[in-house]
C-alpha cells in the first residue's frame, strides 16, 4: 500500500495532523494500534479554550469549571475563582472520535488494530512502514512520510532513532460517581508524600462525580501506592471514603526536550515528541498546535518532492518559536519545584494567601502558559521569591516577559 503520509497514532495531534495534510489534497493513512478511536483514554480531560476552537466544536464539552483550589500537604488550601470559565472537562474519549471524523471526512484512511513495528529499506525514496495486525497477520505502507503520533513509548521515535532522553511520570487515575467536592473547582494538590514531582487532582466530571488522580516521579514506589495514599488524604479531608471507581486511567506523562524530532521522512508529534506542559503534565493543547505545524511543514515538503531532514527541520523550528521560550521557562520552574519540600509547600501556599494575589491569579491565570502568570506573583510578592532568591532572581531578569495571546490567530482557525 502506498500513501503520501503515514500518520500513526490516532490521537488528538496525530488525528489533527491527518486532518490538515487531508484537506491540502494528500493521501493520508492512520494507523492507530488499539481497536476503537478514543479507547482506552489516556488523560484527565482538562482543557482550555484553545483546544475547542482547535477542534471546531464544542459539544465533547461536560462542564466549565470557573477556578481551581489548590492544597498545601496539610490541607490549608487558597481558592481562585473566576466569574468567566477558565478551563473546560471534556469528553476525551468524544474528542478523539470527533477530530478522526473531521480528518476522514477530509480524506484520511483509518485503519484500527495495526502497531507499527519497525521500518524497512527504504524503496524509491519512501519509508516502508512495517505493521502488525491485530489477527497476528503484516503487512507495509510505502510512505513519503511518517508522522509519529503514538505516545509516549514511540515506536516510530525508536526506528527512526531519535533520542528520547525524557522523564516519564507514572500517572494513574480513577473516575468515580459521586464527589463531596466542588463542582465547578478543580482540586489540586502538593506534597511529596503524596505525589513527588508533580502533584495530585481532583477534577469534577459534569455529573457529581470527579476524575481524581495523580502523577508522581518514578523513584520506586508505584503510581497505584502513591494514589492509594491520596485516597486516604481525601477520606481525611472530606470524612468519608471514595465511593468505588467506575474507570480507570494509567498512563505516563513525559517530561523533557527531545534534541531532534524530526528524521529523514520522520516527524515526531504529541506525547512522542514530549511536547507536554513540564508544570502541568497537559499535552492535548501543545499536541494539536505540534500536529498543525507539522502538516504545514510536511505539506510545503511533499509538493518540493524533498522530505529530508534538512527539509521537515522547519517545522521544529515553527514549533520552538511559538511555544519554545515556554517551555523553557516552563522547565526551569519545575526544575525548582521539584526541589521544594512540604515545609515549603506550606509556606507557598502561605505566601499566595498572604500576598492578596488571587486577583492577579484569575486575571492572568493560564493554563496553556503558566509560566506567564509566574513571573507577575514573583515580581509582585517578595515573600515568593525568599524559596529560591538567587535562582528565581536571576530567572526575573532574564528575557522579555512573555505575554501569550490568549485568543487564537483567526486566520489560523480550523474549519468546522
Amino acid at each position: 500500500m502506498r500513501t503520501d503520509v503515514l500518520v500513526v497514532g490516532a490521537g488528538p495531534a496525530g488525528s489533527t495532523a491527518a486532518y490538515e495534510l487531508a484537506r491540502r489534497g494528500h493521501s493520508v493513512v492512520v494507523a492507530e494500534e488499539h481497536r476503537r478511536i478514543g479507547h482506552p483514554v489516556q488523560c484527565a480531560g482538562l482543557v482550555s479554550r484553545r483546544v475547542l476552537e482547535l477542534a471546531g466544536t464544542e459539544k465533547m464539552v461536560l462542564t466549565p469549571v470557573h477556578g481551581a483550589t489548590v492544597l498545601s500537604p496539610r490541607l490549608r488550601a487558597i481558592e481562585f475563582r473566576a466569574p468567566e470559565p477558565r478551563a473546560f472537562v471534556i469528553d476525551r474519549a468524544g474528542l478523539d472520535v470527533h477530530l478522526a471524523d473531521r480528518a476522514a471526512r477530509a480524506g484520511a484512511e483509518y485503519r484500527t488494530g495495526l502497531r507499527f513495528d519497525e521500518f524497512g529499506d527504504a524503496s524509491d525514496g519512501l519509508k516502508v512502514a512495517r505493521l502488525a495486525r491485530a489477527d497476528g497477520g503484516r503487512e507495509e505502507i510505502h510512505a513519503r512520510v511518517v508522522i509519529g503520533a503514538d505516545g509516549v513509548a514511540s515506536a516510530v521515535a525508536r526506528a527512526a532513532r531519535l533520542r528520547r532522553p525524557i522523564e516519564v511520570l507514572p500517572a494513574y487515575e480513577v473516575e468515580v460517581p459521586s464527589s463531596p467536592a466542588d463542582p465547578d473547582q478543580v482540586e489540586v494538590y502538593l506534597g511529596n508524600g503524596l505525589a513527588p514531582g508533580l502533584f495530585g487532582w481532583s477534577i469534577p466530571d459534569g455529573s457529581g462525580g470527579a476524575r481524581i488522580g495523580l502523577a508522581a516521579r518514578a523513584d520506586g514506589t508505584s503510581a497505584r501506592s502513591y494514589f492509594e495514599r491520596f485516597a486516604r488524604l481525601l477520606e481525611r479531608r472530606y470524612g468519608r471514603p471514595l465511593p468505588p471507581a467506575v474507570g480507570l486511567v494509567v498512563s505516563g506523562i513525559p517530561i523533557g526536550t527531545l534534541p531532534r524530532i524530526t528524521a529523514d521522512g520522520v516527524a515526531l508529534v504529541g506525547d512522542a515528541a514530549a511536547q507536554v506542559k513540564p508544570l502541568s503534565g497537559g499535552g492535548i493543547f501543545t499536541g494539536m498546535r505540534a500536529g498543525a505545524l507539522a502538516a504545514e511543514t510536511v505539506d510545503v515538503a511533499l509538493r518540493a518532492h524533498d522530505t529530508s531532514e534538512r527539509r521537515l527541520r522547519a517545522y521544529a523550528t515553527a514549533y520552538e518559536a511559538e511555544l519554545g521560550e515556554e517551555f523553557r521557562r516552563a522547565h526551569y520552574l519545575r526544575r525548582l519545584f521539584a526541589r521544594l519540600t512540604d515545609d515549603d509547600f506550606e509556606r507557598l501556599i502561605a505566601a499566595l494567601e498572604e500576598s492578596g494575589m488571587g486577583e492577579a491569579i484569575v486575571a492572568f491565570g493560564d493554563i496553556d502558559f503558566p509560566s506567564h502568570v509566574a513571573r507577575r506573583l514573583l515580581r509582585q510578592s517578595p515573600s515568593l521569591l525568599r524559596l529560591f532568591p538567587k535562582a528565581l532572581g536571576a530567572w526575573l531578569s532574564s528575557g522579555a516577559e512573555l505575554v501569550p495571546d490568549l485568543e487564537l490567530d483567526r486566520r489560523r482557525r480550523p474549519a468546522t
